[in-house]
């Protein structure tokens, strides 16, 4: 390929394009059109966002200026200078975050009688009283207030956990202070209810201001000096050699205990802090001044998504949405017998994720099956999935898991599955030496009149039946023998490392599936350079990977019409001349999390679509085992082509990227105003109206007609 379409000016950085995506997020906060609770939600969500972007991101970059590691990103920028920007673009964004809280939610709040009390002092007598009997009930029990001094070190402050600093004097006479740190228990509510002066408003304050309030009950025969929260964020990256661990189990479990102390890279203070309480923190916590955020409010916004599940208040959120039934698979059907009939598509979670539990939950009761095989990465904490697993491995059928312990965050969760999982009598896989297992493959063998059958579910998403209602993703349900043969081979693979001869439909990571795209593409440019019509549409989480944005520049520039539609990270540039002129960038932000992985090539009129669990990246291409599958049903083809079709024409939740690299929210104009999410639940409630009244006279969808 040509250097022409390597040059750094040519890419976004990932970790700035990141930056980029949670201010899209912080800007659903800012939309007035949503209900108050639905944009407090946003705000906690860019909280929750940055937290897991400092201990995994910004911390892998601080190791590599530690190792002096200095070669440059596709962008051109060394891991020294990231950080610099990083820096600058977190105080930003910090810095937003809390003018809108302050300046906007608390008196939005208040005029939807919900107030929230981020300062002891705002307490009427009433109030003060109601906390202070709180705190010796409720909180001093638990608390565990440390001092330090020559005979008590400075304690290990756990990574994301709030705490309160102190500076205190014993004698008045004495000028040195002495520092004490207590923390913010997490087995209580933050967020307590207490009196409000109007019986019909409701009133929260922060659990870290009770105890503020009550810190001299802490440290009896001193004098406060002063008191102030602050939040340390470590190093959760973990390093694990796999070659030399005996058993990754084992190992990863010692590995997530380091996780609570790792090296201190981030430390949030309240604005206002004391400068010599601040001096102390930042030197036994070994922190720069780059990496610490002063706060002007409460630290640790993630408390909002309580306040936002508050009882009552209705009237500011979202009317929930239930998702739809599947209209092939009633629930008196065989689902097996509706499998063998044809395909069928699943679209969550505007289609409820039932029958995939299902699926799995049948197959384990089933007399005729005779095996089940999945692929786990994360699933939710109570897990019906896990449970028939388990309950097929006690029927006696052979269940092979493999369990994925090194799903980032889901570790400690995934470990108490897999040893669930053997308790049961299963085969537990647990992921392979060197690569995640980001796959999502359920096989289930059956006897049957004519011999073995085998069932397949393949997803975008993963088997977890919480975040099914909150993701958008797609899901298959086939019994091809193609693919059913390739189902029994990639399990195979994965527990014995035998890789057949031939594959039939099914391509996978880290083997064939960069070739895969890159032929695809190569095939779309070929196509328009012979003046042919020549187009790609490709959805998914994520695009930073150089080799796959440098064959979308050669093809942008031979004439192929590119339309991607990613979610967050995209180190791609449109409008550069010559080059990206002929590639736009959607990124929808709405209610649901968009989630699904689709990639459809024209293919001089053949039109070849694909889905799978892998987004563009480095990482889903060479470092995981992924699958792609193949659309083939002409009736699917043309139902997934419509959501495309509809998600290219959403004018509500999607901002363009633009040739500087920020984002504009597109508006509908002249046109009918069209939310693809929204549409897709109407869509999915018309289906299920229309199947109930008609009963079982059709089995075919029909997409809603598209506003003019």
């Amino acid at each position: 390929m040509s250097q022409t379409y390597n040059n750094p000016e040519y890419f976004d950085n990932r970790e700035l394009s990141w930056l980029e995506f949670n201010r899209r997020v912080l800007n659903e906060a800012c939309d007035e059109s949503l209900p108050l609770l639905e944009r407090l939600k946003f705000l906690s969500i860019t909280s929750s966002n940055l937290d897991e972007f400092v201990m995994i991101r910004v911390a892998s970059l601080k190791d590599m200026v530690d190792a002096g590691y200095t070669k440059p990103d596709i962008a051109g920028l060394t891991a020294e200078k990231q950080l610099e920007l990083i820096s600058a673009g977190s105080h930003e964004l910090i810095s937003n975050q809390y003018k809108l809280f302050n300046n906007t939610f608390l008196p939005l709040l208040a005029d939807n009688k919900i107030n929230l009390i981020c300062h002891h002092e705002e307490l009427t007598a009433e109030q003060s009283d109601y906390a202070d009997k709180y705190f010796m009930r409720e909180v001093y029990p638990v608390l565990t207030p440390m001092a330090v001094d020559s005979s008590r070190p400075f304690p290990l402050i756990r990574n994301k956990s709030l705490n309160i600093g102190a500076l205190l004097k014993r004698n008045k006479s004495k000028e040195e202070y002495e520092f004490a740190t207590v923390q913010v228990p997490s087995v209580l509510p933050r967020l307590i209810h207490i009196p409000s002066d109007n019986k019909e408003d409701t009133t929260f304050i922060l659990l870290e201001q009770i105890i503020e309030k009550n810190i001299d009950k802490l440290f009896l025969n001193y004098e406060i000096i002063c008191a102030y929260p602050y939040r340390v964020m470590r190093n959760a990256d973990l390093t694990i050699d796999e070659d030399e661990a005996a058993d990754l189990l084992v190992e990863i479990e010692k590995q997530l205990k380091k996780r609570q102390w790792g090296a201190a890279i981030k430390l949030e203070v309240e604005k206002g802090i004391d400068k010599q309480l601040l001096k102390y923190l930042k030197k036994d916590l070994e922190i720069k001044n780059d990496d610490i955020y002063k706060i002007n409010g409460p630290l640790d916004l993630t408390f909002l998504m309580k306040l936002y599940g508050i009882e009552g208040h209705n009237n500011l959120r979202n009317k929930p949405y239930t998702p739809q039934p599947v209209y092939e698979l009633d629930a008196e059907t065989d689902i097996f017998s509706k499998i063998r009939e044809k395909d069928i598509l699943l679209h969550h979670p505007y289609q409820t994720f039932d029958p995939v539990v299902d699926f799995v939950r049948k197959a384990s009761k089933d007399p005729n099956v005779l095996a089940i095989k999945q692929t786990l990465y994360r699933v939710s904490s109570n897990s019906p999935i896990i449970s028939s697993l388990a309950a097929a491995a006690e029927n006696g059928k052979q269940v092979s898991v493999l369990v994925e312990l090194k799903a980032r965050f889901d570790e400690e969760n995934n470990i108490i599955w897999a040893k669930k999982l053997e308790q049961a009598g299963c085969h537990v896989i647990y992921g392979l030496v060197g690569l995640k297992t980001h796959s999502k493959i359920t096989l289930v063998v059956r006897r049957e009149d004519d011999g073995i059958r085998r069932y397949v579910h393949l997803g975008t998403g993963n088997y977890n039946d919480s975040t099914a209602k909150l993701y958008t993703d797609m899901g298959l349900f086939t019994c091809s023998r193609p693919i059913g043969e390739d189902a029994t081979a990639v399990f195979n693979m994965l527990s014995g490392y035998s890789e057949p001869l031939a594959w039939n439909k099914l391509t996978l990571a880290p083997l064939w599936l960069r070739n895969k795209f890159m032929d695809c593409i190569k095939r779309e440019t070929n196509n328009a350079l012979d003046g042919k019509d020549a187009h790609i549409i490709a959805k998914m989480n994520s695009l930073c990977d150089a080799g796959i944005i440098s064959a979308l520049y050669e093809a942008s520039a031979a004439g192929v019409k590119i339309d991607l539609i990613i979610r967050g990270i995209c180190c791609l540039k449109v409008g550069i001349p010559g080059i990206s002129d002929n590639i736009t960038v959607h990124s929808i932000v709405g209610n649901f999390l968009e989630h699904s992985r689709i990639f459809y090539f024209y293919n001089d009129g053949y039109e070849d679509i694909y889905m799978g669990s892998a987004d563009w990246m480095p990482r889903n291409l060479d470092k995981r085992v992924e699958i792609l599958f193949p659309i083939e049903d002409q009736s699917l083809k043309d139902r997934i082509k419509h959501i495309l079709d509809i998600q290219l024409a959403d004018n509500i939740k999607t901002r363009i990227k633009q040739p500087d690299s920020s984002y504009i929210l597109l508006t509908p104009g002249e046109d009918e105003p069209l939310n693809s999410q929204d549409y897709f639940c109407k869509e999915a409630l018309e289906a299920t109206k229309r199947h109930r009244q008609s009963r079982n006279t059709s089995r075919t969808f029909e997409p809603m007609k598209k506003p003019d």
